[in-house]
Parts: structure tokens; C-alpha cells; sequence
């Protein structure tokens, strides 16, 4: 059986890493992985989002519409952007965010005020402050990281050797923060 991640976010935010350091993983377990991103106007705060397929066969990279079973949001108007890709039984994880983009920036719209209760009325929704808890760490950056953690948690993905492709994959310097983020969002849910 495929299983889909859809990981949304915004540019600078680390989800095309930690979409990354997820594949990895995944190739290492013995799954046959597919990955496919979209940057946009990541540079720039704009949309960014990966798609992760993982099980014995996968076809295509591509998660189409109703198809994911999770939908993780770095921000929560992404989540409300691509909440259509989303299995009807699909689990959401939200970090509690609000990043505006050029057009909320520009005052041309408004940043929507319910997106957690929209999300939650629509599925399973775990909220994550991850970012507070990337500054306990010290470091906003591994808030990635730590909404990695929450998927391998509701993935049920703790057998890989995760410990391992961090330290294959991050700057030596940073392999001890990021464990301890990837340890935070494991027990964040």
C-alpha cells in the first residue's frame, strides 16, 4: 500500500529539507520512495510544497487531489491552501503560525481568522507550536525538524534509524540541536 505526505509551507521555512531528510529515511527502511517539489516563489515567502510516496510500488511522485493521508503545514494558510489534496480520513499537523504572504503583505487580502477551526472542522487536526518550541531549543530553524518528528510519530515510522540520517545528512555543528527537535515533535504528539 502507498502511503502520501504533502508538506506545505513557506519559503526559508526548511520543508524542502525536511521532505528530504523523510525520503531518506524512507529509501534506508528498504520503501520504494518518490519525491517531488515546488518551490514557487520560495525565495521570496512564497508557496513551497513536497510531495512524499512511500510503500512497496509507487508510480508517481505526484499526490493528486483527495489523495494524501497526511497534510503537514509549516504555516496555517498553507494548510488551508492545499487542504483539497487531503484523503477524507486524512490527519492534518498545523504549526501555529501566521506567515502573510505578498498579497496579505500588500493589504490586498486579509489573513483568515478561524484557519484552525476551519482545518479542525474538516479533519483530524493536531496543532504544534513549533516554532516556541525551536526557540526553547534555541534555534528557530529546527522548527522543521521537530514537525518531522510529529510525522514519524502519526506515521509510525520510529523503527528507522532517524538519529543516523541526521547526522548523514546536517552540518556537524547542528546534528545535537536538530536530535533534540526531532525528539521534541516525537513527543509533541
Amino acid at each position: 500500500m502507498v502511503k502520501s505526505i504533502l508538506l506545505v509551507g513557506v519559503g526559508g521555512q526548511g520543508t524542502i529539507l525536511a521532505s528530504k531528510l523523510l525520503t531518506t529515511g524512507l529509501m534506508e527502511a528498504g520503501y520504494d520512495v518518490k519525491m517531488s517539489e515546488i518551490h514557487g516563489m520560495s525565495q521570496r515567502g512564497g508557496s513551497v510544497s513536497s510531495h512524499v510516496r512511500y510503500g512497496d510500488k509507487v508510480e508517481s511522485p505526484v499526490i493528486e487531489l483527495g489523495g494524501a493521508d497526511m497534510l503537514i503545514s509549516f504555516e496555517k494558510m498553507e494548510a488551508l491552501r492545499w487542504l483539497n489534496y487531503l484523503k477524507p480520513n486524512g490527519k492534518i499537523v498545523v504549526n501555529n503560525i501566521e506567515m502573510g504572504s505578498m498579497p496579505i503583505l500588500s493589504g490586498k487580502a486579509d489573513y483568515p481568522k478561524n484557519a484552525v477551526e476551519i482545518l479542525k472542522k474538516y479533519a483530524d487536526t493536531t496543532v504544534i507550536d513549533a516554532s516556541s518550541e525551536a526557540e526553547k531549543l534555541g534555534n528557530l530553524k529546527v522548527m522543521n525538524v521537530i514537525l518531522l518528528g510529529t510525522i514519524i510519530k502519526l506515521m509510525g515510522l520510529e523503527e528507522i534509524n532517524w538519529d543516523k540520517i541526521l547526522k548523514d545528512n546536517i552540518k556537524e555543528k547542528l546534528v545535537d540541536i536538530n536530535l533534540k527537535a526531532l525528539k521534541t515533535g516525537i513527543d509533541l504528539v
